[in-house]
């Protein structure tokens, strides 16, 4: 289907706007009123841009406050829609959006309003144009959209159709099957937009926090296959208000928000991209590095053994049980510091899983390899960081760790019990934290959990967790708030073992620096939880934190201090326990300030 963005989902000037919609490979535009006022450019200029462009005009929006009023109210708003309609045919649009009214002069007389919508349309039909109403979830007297049919259907004008709106439907728990009662030659026009699950009042929610579909919580892909299937034909269009999307770049927001509609065609079986290719684990983690010195003392006191240097690349191979992490000084010479540059991830189908990435425009990334070195398919998350699509040792497969030849041990394997990695953290920008869990989830076939909030020192730290359909690989995102003048937050490796206080002393006894937990939080875990004799001065002696859930299930965990961007935690999961500690985040984040500073 063709795909339309409303310029009110974008930041910058109309033509920004215009300029970012066409590069990222929409159709066509809803022209929000505002952006027109504002933009120096007449009408007929803003048409033949967007026609430079490519994109055709497909609706002008909002006319509000039209409907059941006094006849003297009504005649002045005819002059009001007469004006428009000049302004639409300047713009080459032929479809105008008038919403339910909120106005206090409104009367609650759904006779009324039908007959000066249909006087309406028929001045709009002799300008050549149609009118969409649509009934807003705060409308005065009509604010579901079937109410709204009811009175077009009695209007009963070949001009006059209506607009639906996942939004103003869904955020109102409107039941969509009724869509099908709507001749599709009626619905004039779908606009689209998800939003988190929130008790609020649901103006303040539709102006500050709808968001592109597949990052919030409703089901838009329902609402739109309704629709479709009643008859409706014309664009996919994005109508979201949003304080981020206002605010950030407009070309990486329009390639999130087509990103959102290929997916939602995906999702409603409207469109046959190749199917999601869910990882089940991961390959590596690759940390880019200016002097892998401290990064690998800290790797070998964690009880990791360098067994391999790629072939042509200046990247070492560090291995411990499953858990692999490379060391790249190629790409850390292009950093200040030590940071997580990119994850393999264990992937059934590699080249499938690049065809779906690619569909779903995820940059792929070139590959400067010799030619005996091993194809690998890559593509860039939101925040740049690499994803390698692997199958580590599966046979007619590459295999990665062909590009890196043994190398001789530097003395006798001293492993701490590390069996494999457990998750990894990620810090996001604050203006693409949702696009990063619409790639994640449409991209990878990530599972996307409930979002988290945790106290900061600086403020909240937002987080929320994404897994596979096994529950791996683990992959968490943060945002995280950023007092002045710092330049960035750690991103963190976890790796598991199955006991977390022999691991906890063997990599201490090698020289790593943990974490220094406050003695406070013991007194407070002693408080909360029975522990066995001993055990909680163990944890003591050791940083260890604990948290235990509802079900029983233990979560034991210790921290590296970092070293540039990254830093490790150590991790021991019992009796089915799901979670990353949340309760302790507070207190580690904390510590980590005290540590750094």
């Amino acid at each position: 289907m063709r795909k339309s963005i409303a310029t009110v989902s974008l930041s910058g000037s109309l033509g920004e706007k215009l300029a970012a919609a066409a590069r990222a490979g929409f159709d066509g535009v809803e022209i929000f009123e505002n952006d027109l006022l504002a933009s120096p450019l007449a009408p007929e200029e803003v048409r033949d841009r967007a026609a430079d462009l490519g994109l055709t005009i497909d609706l002008y929006q909002p006319m509000r406050d039209v409907e059941a009023v006094p006849a003297e109210l009504f005649a002045r708003n005819l002059r009001r829609a007469e004006l428009k309609f000049d302004v639409m045919r300047r713009l080459g649009a032929d479809t105008l959006l008038v919403c339910s009214s909120v106005s206090p002069h409104a009367e609650d007389d759904d006779a009324l309003a039908a007959e000066q919508l249909h006087a309406l349309a028929e001045r709009a039909r002799e300008a050549g144009v149609r009118i969409a109403y649509e009934a807003l979830a705060w409308g005065r007297h009509v604010s579901t959209y079937d109410h709204a049919w009811r009175i077009v259907a009695a209007a009963g004008h070949p001009a006059l159709g209506v607009c639906l709106d996942s939004f103003h439907i869904l955020s109102r728990g409107s039941d969509p099957r009724g869509i099908a009662d709507i001749p599709g030659e009626k619905i004039f026009f779908l606009q689209l937009a998800d939003a988190p699950l929130m008790a609020m009042d649901v103006l303040r929610w539709s102006r500050h926090y709808r968001c592109f579909p597949g990052q919030g919580g409703f089901d838009v892909a329902g609402l739109v296959r309704q629709a479709v299937h009643a008859g409706y034909e014309g664009p996919l269009s994005l109508e979201v208000f949003n304080d981020v999307f206002r605010q950030a770049e407009a070309g990486p927001t329009a390639v999130d928000a087509l990103r959102s509609l290929i997916a939602l065609e995906d999702s409603a079986g409207l469109a046959g991209l190749p199917g999601p290719v869910v990882p089940s684990g991961f390959a590596f983690a690759e940390l880019a590095t200016p002097d892998p010195g401290p990064a690998g003392e800290l790797l070998g006191a964690l009880g990791f053994a360098r067994t391999g240097r790629h072939a042509t690349k200046p990247v070492e191979l560090w291995a411990q049980g499953e858990a692999r992490v490379l060391l790249n000084t190629a790409a850390g010479g292009r950093r200040a510091s030590t940071a997580l540059a990119a994850i393999g991830l264990e992937t059934p189908d590699p080249g499938r899983a690049a065809r779906r990435a690619e569909a779903l425009l995820a940059p792929v990334l070139p590959r400067r390899r010799a030619a005996a070195d091993v194809p690998l398919d890559a593509v860039a998350a939101p925040d740049g960081t690499e994803l390698f699509f692997c199958a580590t040792g599966r046979a007619g497969l590459p295999d990665w760790t062909g590009d890196f030849p043994a190398v001789s041990a530097r003395g006798p394997a001293r492993s701490t019990g590390i069996r494999r990695v457990d998750h990894v953290a990620l810090t996001q920008p604050w203006h693409q934290y949702d696009e990063a869990v619409l790639f994640h989830r449409t991209v990878l076939g990530l599972r996307p959990h409930d979002s988290v909030d945790i106290a900061d020192p600086y403020g909240l730290l937002r987080s929320r967790a994404l897994t596979g359909g096994a529950g791996e690989p683990r992959l968490v995102l943060n945002l995280a708030p950023l007092p002045t003048g710092d330049t960035g937050r750690a991103q963190h490796l976890a790796l598991a073992t199955e006991d977390i206080a022999a691991t906890a002393r063997l990599v201490r006894e090698r020289g790593a620096a943990l974490l220094d937990i406050p003695a406070n939080y013991y007194d407070d875990l002693d408080a909360r939880f029975a522990f066995a004799p001993g055990e909680l001065d163990t944890y003591r002696e050791l940083g260890i934190l604990y948290d235990r859930d509802e079900r029983g299930g233990e979560f034991r965990h210790f921290y590296t201090a970092s070293i540039g961007r990254i830093f490790f935690e150590v991790v021991q999961r019992t009796g089915g326990y799901q979670g990353y500690g949340a309760a302790n985040a507070a207190v580690r984040l904390a510590a980590q300030r005290t540590a750094d500073h």
